[in-house]
């Protein structure tokens, strides 16, 4: 039961949050929970593709050929490869985390990783081309060239923070959820 209890804290603690605040005011208790559920179904309807496409990467790509192009060893070529899978990449922010698991498992340099994260978040292609239809070509290029010279100075001061045990801590977590 204590295993349970530590295992589901942060819900328990999401529902007592959101108890207090129906007993405060129930219109904005109402709302938040509504909210949420709407939120959570729209993810229930992005992950399955994206466990799908996960699932291709797991079997199709071994390790050998991602520590190839993404490894230890890969230079610029892992730099380049890591922002194009992130630019090219679908679905909200939190789905890029599945994929870094994947990712680490197969080999990939933690500096590639943290450039995929990064070039998920802020150079997405498809909605990259949206802002441009919106606030122009100017805009999107200028936000590119402070976007990519960000993520690459980012990745720099993590390398140079983040110690090799702590690295290798975070590759035992990644693998410890197989």
């Amino acid at each position: 039961m204590k295993h349970l209890l530590s295992r589901y804290k942060l819900l328990i603690a999401v529902l007592i949050i959101y108890f207090i605040l129906y007993l405060i005011d129930p219109a904005r208790g109402k709302a938040a929970l509504v909210e949420s559920f709407g939120s959570l179904g729209e993810m229930l309807l992005i992950m399955p593709p994206i466990f799908i496409l996960l699932g291709f990467l797991d079997i199709w790509v071994d390790r050998e050929t991602m520590m190839k192009f993404m490894g230890k060893n890969s230079g610029i070529r892992g730099i380049f490869i890591a922002f194009f899978i992130g630019s090219v990449a679908a679905g909200p922010g939190y789905m890029a985390f599945p994929f870094t698991e994947v990712l680490m498992r197969k080999g990939a340099k933690f500096t590639n990783i943290i450039i995929f994260i990064g070039a998920w978040s802020a150079t997405k292609i498809p909605i990259s081309l949206f802002e441009a239809s919106i606030m122009g070509w100017n805009f999107m290029l200028l936000r590119y060239a402070l976007d990519v010279p960000a993520i690459l100075l980012m990745v720099k001061i993590m390398d140079l923070l983040l110690s090799k045990n702590d690295k290798s801590r975070i590759y035992q977590l990644s693998s410890q959820n197989e």
